[in-house]
């Protein structure tokens, strides 16, 4: 059966129709969720909780509405959300507001706060000394020079930190650019 035919069923609250698209999309789901959180419970959890909001707001589904995609961003919020919780408000939520255009609409909003939380869990996963480099430049607007007397480190020491840095944020968002 199609996915329409099957949003239109579930709009119905049918029962079959939902078990056909959490059997049919499970799977994708879970694939996704692994792919930004590192344990299998935390995953399953999101395909858990992805479903249940399906369910919640089946009155509100079109038929026409592409059902992965939605998939998709429920998936995404959620992954968000639960880093959220632990990441502080920082430069790059401002950079990422700020540069949006001036007439946004919510839905973009909303997608630059998720890409802003993602970049923060980003630096976070980033080696502890690197961090700290990086977030004395990024954040506290030190330069190289002041970094590494504070450190005690080479002001290439800073530059090559920097840029590995950026290196590795650059590759990440650019990967999740693949996803949208």
């Amino acid at each position: 059966m199609e996915d329409n035919e099957l949003i239109l069923l579930l709009k119905q609250s049918d029962k079959d129709a939902f078990t056909a698209l959490y059997k049919k999309y499970w799977r994708q789901v879970y694939n996704f969720s692994r792919l930004y959180l590192t344990g299998k419970d935390a995953a399953e959890e999101v395909v858990q909780e992805v479903f249940i909001k399906i369910w919640e707001s089946r009155d509100f589904m079109r038929q026409e509405d592409n059902f992965k995609g939605l998939l998709f961003i429920i998936t995404r919020n959620l992954i968000f959300n639960q880093h959220r919780k632990s990441l502080n408000e920082d430069f790059y939520k401002m950079t990422v507001i700020s540069a949006m255009e001036s007439s946004y609409d919510i839905e973009e909003e909303i997608e630059a706060k998720n890409l802003s939380d993602y970049i923060d869990l980003l630096i976070n996963e980033l080696p502890p000394r690197r961090r700290e480099i990086f977030n004395l430049s990024r954040k506290e607007n030190k330069s190289y020079k002041e970094i590494a007397e504070l450190l005690h480190i080479s002001e290439k020491t800073v530059e090559n930190q920097i840029s590995e840095a950026l290196k590795y944020l650059r590759k990440n968002i650019s990967m999740l650019a693949l996803f949208l």
